[in-house]
């Protein structure tokens, strides 16, 4: 049973939100401290007695001009209405400079706070509960970095480590659209590996996932630039995306992949028509009247590629030249 004694009940009162596991703070309508629970003594290393009968403002200056501030004097307005006032923690995380019990020179806790106005008879004051909300900002930090990891790893191919299909479509897609919006330009490789199925038949299914991954990352070394991409289109297929590259550029970049590869001299199977690997490579480029949507560019670019495989392989063919 709750004691009746006024002096005993308010005792009670203030044991009891002692034991509570948050910040309480209550202000009078000069702003100054009636109350400050032990919540709060080791995480601001400020016993009761020294804050009580002073200015919030005077024992926290920092909070000065903050929204902490601000939800105060709202509160403590004759017009306030008793609603509380929750601090956007997108405007500080830590407005109060409170560290874990005992640390006097640690990281500030992550704080949610909430100002309360009340009334007690014509007497105004309000009330700031301050709660301890790092170790759900932790988890969510790391909810966060968990989810832009399984996405970062959802668009690398498995295989070979460089971008698969699927960061291929979205890559393809967004330069396309910023070379529409910029008035710039963008190429595109189409990659064959040439008579693949005879390496596989030859060497077998694990030799050849190693020559996947052997060309691929020959590829991704003549890439340079951070905004070009080497990505595996399907099978034994590759792609290079070629931002502010016009279809000449994308030529020669083509051509010195092709070389890099073929001087690589990584024996071929015996019904091959190299003997050693090599590649087959289309080229298309972005223009305003004809190759000015995704499909079409793909489509271009894999027109070139089956005449330079149609050729002889181990080439490269650009769309436009009498081959393709």
């Amino acid at each position: 049973m709750i004691p009746t004694d006024s002096d005993t009940a308010t005792d009670f009162s203030l044991r009891a939100l002692n034991l509570v596991n948050s910040g309480i703070i209550v202000l009078d309508a000069h702003h100054k401290i009636v109350l400050w629970n032990g919540w709060m003594v080791p995480r601001s290393a400020r016993a009761a007695a020294r804050v009580r009968e002073r200015s919030l403002f005077e024992v926290f200056p920092e909070l000065r001009g903050s929204r902490v501030e601000a939800a105060v004097l709202a509160a403590l307005s004759p017009s306030a209405d008793g609603a509380s006032t929750t601090i956007p923690q997108s405007e500080s995380r830590a407005p109060f400079p409170l560290r874990d019990a005992g640390s006097f020179d640690g990281p500030r806790i992550d704080q949610a706070v909430t100002v309360t106005p009340f009334r007690d008879g014509e007497q105004r004051y309000c009330m700031i509960e301050i709660r301890d909300v790092s170790g759900a900002v932790e988890r969510e930090k790391r909810l966060l970095d968990h989810a832009e990891s399984l996405r970062a790893r959802s668009y690398v191919d498995g295989l070979t480590g460089i971008a698969n299909r699927r960061y291929f479509d979205v890559a393809l897609d967004r330069e396309l659209r910023r070379a529409q919006r910029a008035k710039g330009e963008l190429s595109l490789l189409l990659i064959d590996i040439d008579s693949f199925k005879a390496y596989n038949d030859h060497f077998g299914h694990q030799q050849g996932d190693a020559c996947l991954s052997t060309v691929a990352q020959a590829l991704a070394a003549k890439l340079k630039r951070p905004a070009d991409v080497a990505a595996r289109y399907g099978g034994e297929e590759f792609a290079a995306i070629l931002p502010d590259t016009s279809l000449e550029q994308a030529r020669l970049h083509a051509n010195a992949i092709r070389d890099h590869v073929a001087g690589l001299a990584l024996p071929h199977a015996p019904a091959a028509h190299w003997p050693m690997v090599t590649l087959s490579i289309g080229v298309a480029s972005f223009d305003r009247e004809r190759l000015h949507e995704v499909p079409a560019l793909i489509e271009a670019a894999d027109k070139a590629l089956y005449a330079a495989k149609r050729g002889g392989r181990n080439r490269v063919v650009v769309d436009g030249d009498a081959s393709a």
